[in-house]
């Protein structure tokens, strides 16, 4: 095992490094996606199989992830350079890193596209714009955003130099210090729409349908949906918890800190389930919306409810919130390569990437208007890059990491890095040799 080259960034806490790789975790995928994706999977089910392949495929590709990254102190790339070099693997591995940086890069580019929805839907709960209005008029609002280039950049730009401005700070004094604010902010705010919740007449409902499962409605499609949700939620594949493990030190738990990383997601995912599904079912809106229960279903009841811009405010704060968490982290890896192969300072390299996101960003968001008839692949800009980087470079790198822990490196500094006794590294050996690679294969040919 290598020695922690003291030069590299270094988180200041344990606790800073949890709650930024938690606050990477907790992105829109939790708020947004995990809430529409119980809806259309049938509720109870589909979370319990989601807690199952969280721990069993989740927590393990995130602890590779972290190990290499704390072996190799440097960005994805060079990382895997020097440990395949020192296990004697091929050069090939380097493909991993590379995969990774740029599904980051990929996915910043129209993840803070949709970071700019959330900012526009704070303006509109502040000045009342969902009041009175039903379905067809949350749809107008949402329609009328997208067909506007210079709204959509304008959002998208003033989401980017929140996230540039962040991550130009540095390890402690932008990700961790923005960790640290942002996610007890966000927890407070979604306990906040919890209580909420409970008022509405809809939490009995809520409960029911997420915990008491009905397993006869349980088919292949819900199973494959849970398995690939709880890859994707946890931020793997992007090169970003390989990027946060490079400024650890020797003296930080893995097992433990995934553990807590795991658990926070977990319930914070939950929680925005019990905060969005009371209003949906008090207000006898449709569960099985998919992507537009938030930015149309949600608003209509936001605009139908006393105090409702108060609690759309609160709402959409908690999503930018968790947009914003995961935005940096998506961006750290591709600044920590640009910094270590330029001659460009942190500032310098943030700048950079972010300007070269940005770019692309504008591209996606352009696809909703005036390059909607530019198809690549019979894809607009926007769901080409969605596609390439969900399908194709987030299982395929995660694969690739969980691969190259569990076969390249020698088992037995494995396990004293992870402080494993012998009995509990055979069942650790088990699950990241067989079934953790097999669950990200299933998930890669399933999506294809």
């Amino acid at each position: 095992m290598s020695a922690v080259k003291q030069a590299h960034a270094q988180w200041s806490s344990r606790m800073g490094f949890v709650l930024a790789a938690t606050g990477s975790a907790v992105g829109l995928g939790n708020i947004w996606k995990f809430p529409y994706m119980v809806g259309e999977s049938g509720g109870a089910a589909f979370v319990f199989i989601y807690l199952a392949c969280i721990f069993l495929i989740g927590l393990p590709i995130l602890v590779s992830e972290w190990l290499l990254g704390r072996r190799g102190q440097k960005n994805p790339i060079n990382t895997m350079q020097e440990v395949a070099s020192i296990s004697g693997s091929s050069r090939l591995w380097v493909l991993v890193g590379l995969g990774g940086v740029l599904g980051a890069f990929l996915i910043l580019s129209f993840y803070s596209v949709i970071g700019g929805w959330s900012l526009a839907y704070i303006k509109d709960a502040l000045t009342g714009s969902f009041s009175g209005q039903d379905a067809e008029g949350i749809g107008a609002i949402f329609s009328g955003l997208l067909a506007s280039p210079a709204t959509l950049i304008f959002w998208h730009s003033l989401f980017m130099l929140i996230t540039v401005g962040i991550v130009a700070r540095g390890v402690t004094r932008g990700l961790e210090k923005a960790a640290t604010l942002l996610m007890p902010a966000l927890g407070i705010l979604l306990v906040l729409l919890v209580f909420y919740g409970m008022t509405t007449g809809g939490f009995g409902q809520a409960l029911e349908f997420m915990f008491r499962a009905q397993w006869s409605q349980v088919n292949g499609g819900i199973v494959l949906a849970a398995l690939g949700h709880a890859f994707f939620t946890l931020s793997l594949g992007m090169g970003i918890m390989m990027a946060y493990g490079s400024y650890l030190g020797e003296e930080v738990n893995l097992l433990k800190s995934a553990r807590t990383v795991v658990i926070m997601d977990t319930v914070i995912a939950l929680a925005a389930g019990l905060a969005i599904f009371p209003i949906v079912f008090a207000e006898g809106l449709d569960l099985g919306e998919g992507p537009g229960l938030i930015f149309v279903t949600l608003p209509v009841a936001f605009g139908n409810i006393a105090v409702g811009w108060l609690v759309g405010l609160a709402f959409f704060l908690l999503l930018t919130f968790a947009a914003v968490t995961s935005a940096i982290s998506l961006l750290e890896p591709v600044v920590e390569f640009v910094e270590e192969r330029s001659p460009l300072g942190r500032a310098g390299s943030t700048l950079v990437a972010g300007v070269a996101a940005w770019a692309l960003g504008v591209l996606a968001l352009l696809s909703f208007n005036v390059l909607s008839e530019f198809l690549i692949l019979g894809l607009n800009v926007f769901d080409l890059l969605d596609t390439l980087t969900s399908k194709f470079f987030l299982p395929l790198t995660g694969l690739g990491v969980i691969l190259f822990l569990a076969w390249r490196l020698d088992k037995e500094d494995v396990r004293k890095e992870l402080g494993l006794d012998v009995y509990d590294f055979s069942l650790w050996n088990l699950i990241v040799r067989y079934l953790a690679p097999l669950g990200v294969i299933v998930v890669f040919f399933a999506n294809l």
